[in-house]
């Protein structure tokens, strides 16, 4: 198998921390670079929105989520670390969901892997997509 680039949305959860870390391997096994996706669900933007959550609190602790999974990549690879943040719904597409932003965002990108946190029942943006992207993928997908 060929892969030079690992996808790993996350959404800051403990189970999207664990999937970076079985990403890390993954692209240290394949000698791949790591792309992490942080997933922003309809909830938290309304809570932003609303002022009921700091945006400035969010982003500090995704910038602290993001420089911890960056130090274990680092510590474990020298490939390139690359992060990016997606809304996970829309206003306007109806289809626009959690699972299909990371679709999208893993064609954007080439990924060649994808590795997403599952967890039944889970209400978390990314825990939810897992199902949409093992079932559409064209990448190879790793559920943790």
């Amino acid at each position: 198998m060929d892969i030079d680039l690992v996808l790993a949305p996350v959404d800051g959860s403990d189970q999207s921390e664990r999937a970076a870390e079985y990403a890390i391997a993954v692209a240290e096994r394949y000698d791949a670079d790591l792309h992490l996706l942080f997933v922003i669900d309809e909830r938290l933007h309304r809570d932003i929105d609303s002022g009921t959550v700091s945006a400035t609190a969010i982003a500090e602790e995704h910038r602290a989520f993001t420089e911890s999974i960056r130090e274990r990549f680092h510590d474990a690879h020298d490939g390139v670390f690359e992060t990016s943040s997606a809304t996970a719904f829309s206003e306007t597409r109806l289809m626009q969901t959690p699972g299909s932003v990371v679709l999208d965002v893993a064609e954007d990108l080439n990924a060649d892997f994808i590795v997403v946190p599952r967890e039944e029942g889970s209400e978390e943006a990314v825990g939810r997509a897992a199902t949409y992207v093992i079932e559409y993928a064209s990448q190879p997908v790793l559920t943790v």
